[in-house]
């Protein structure tokens, strides 16, 4: 049995945590055991997958979070348990920020390294020039690279490295399963939720962060409930933009047709309750909650800059954010006469290769060859 060491920097709610755990849970652990380092541990919210992680075999081990001036005490550190943790021989890095001095630290000790890209952006202003400048090594440094698509391959790596042999597909998979339809739960949850019989109930789930363009969401559904006032707007995910976005609600005077659920372990029941996945994001390295409505058979509504890799089935509408809210909210009334076949979505989902099971397979034989 080998250990891979996975850098995440938070074990907090999130699509690049929640990847890694739905293939944690499938890989054969008597062959692969993951353990993992975060450099952010100072919030409950930080450690959400502590407890599943020590159930399941795993460590966890602390470091100093970055702050830009303080290189030597990160350099000490990572220097310092490497050598006193001789039992790693592969390094899964998917916190890409700084990762270009802790690699060149691992290299040194002889492990093998990967760097896994989930993103296509670093979002705006000086942190993100930063961030540009310090990943930039990372296509010379790594020995393997991961991507959760070909764009995002192609925009951390270079299209050269994106196209060579040491670059792998990894996809964002999830426990289908879990996401095959089923309307008794539908049933309960519109209940949950406050939905009637004739509410037509929006649902979007992601993290409350810029690159999901909530501000531009809010905007739109406004615009939708202008129109069809028997609607409601679920918000499945937190972040760091909940007050601003409570503070939207009220001032768009839309408080009471909007409900925000916060983080959950219950996604799947939740899209079953809804008629409509709205997703305008920003910037997506792939997308993996439209993964999860289209393999629920919801009609999705999306910005053109979700990852074509992420479009499956055939009920997705791709919209473009310059359209603005209120030609989105009339494409998203238009679209209303879409007729749902959930059976068959959920089954061009399983083939297009979204599968936990065959993933977890894939990346633990990788593994195994290193």
């Amino acid at each position: 049995m080998i250990r891979v060491l996975h850098m995440i920097a938070s074990l907090g709610i999130g699509g690049t945590q929640a990847m890694v755990m739905n293939l944690y849970q499938k890989t054969d652990r008597s062959k692969v055991q993951f353990d993992f380092i975060i450099d952010h541990s100072d919030h409950p919210k930080h450690t959400y997958f502590a407890e599943e992680i020590k159930r399941l075999g795993g460590k966890i081990y602390i470091m100093p979070t970055f702050r830009g001036g303080n290189i030597l005490e990160i350099v000490k550190a990572w220097d310092q348990f490497f050598q006193t943790h001789k039992e790693y021989r592969i390094l899964h890095v998917h916190a890409r920020s700084y990762a270009c001095i802790y690699l060149a630290i691992a290299k040194k000790y002889g492990i093998k390294t990967i760097v896994h890209s989930h993103s296509t952006s670093n979002g705006r202003g000086f942190s993100a020039l930063v961030k540009k400048v310090l990943q930039y090594p990372l296509r010379y440094q790594a020995d393997y690279f991961f991507g959760c698509s070909m764009s995002a391959g192609e925009w951390l790596f270079g299209k050269k490295v994106a196209g060579s042999d040491r670059y792998h597909l990894i996809r964002n998979a999830v426990d289908l399963d879990r996401y095959r339809f089923n309307p008794e739960m539908r049933k309960q949850y519109r209940k949950l939720i406050g939905a009637e019989e004739n509410t037509m109930v929006y649902v979007h789930v992601g993290r409350l962060h810029e690159s999901k363009n909530h501000s531009f969401l809010l905007n739109v559904f406004a615009e939708i409930q202008k129109k069809k006032d028997d609607s409601l707007l679920v918000l499945v995910g937190e972040g760091e933009l909940r007050e601003t976005m409570e503070e939207q609600i009220k001032d768009l005077q839309i408080d009471d047709k909007v409900v925000m659920l916060g983080a959950r372990n219950d996604v799947p029941c939740i899209l079953f309750a809804a008629d409509y996945f709205l997703f305008p994001s920003k910037w997506e390295g792939l997308g993996i909650s439209l993964i999860e409505a289209q393999a629920t058979g919801l009609p999705c509504f999306i910005s053109e800059n979700v990852p074509m890799e992420a479009v499956i089935c055939r009920d997705v509408k791709i919209l473009s954010l310059e359209q603005g809210c209120s030609r989105w909210g009339e494409e998203i009334i238009m679209g209303m006469q879409i007729l749902p076949d959930r059976d068959r979505a959920y089954k061009e989902v399983v083939n297009a290769g979204y599968d936990i099971n065959e993933v977890a397979l894939y990346l633990q034989e990788l593994y195994l060859a290193v």
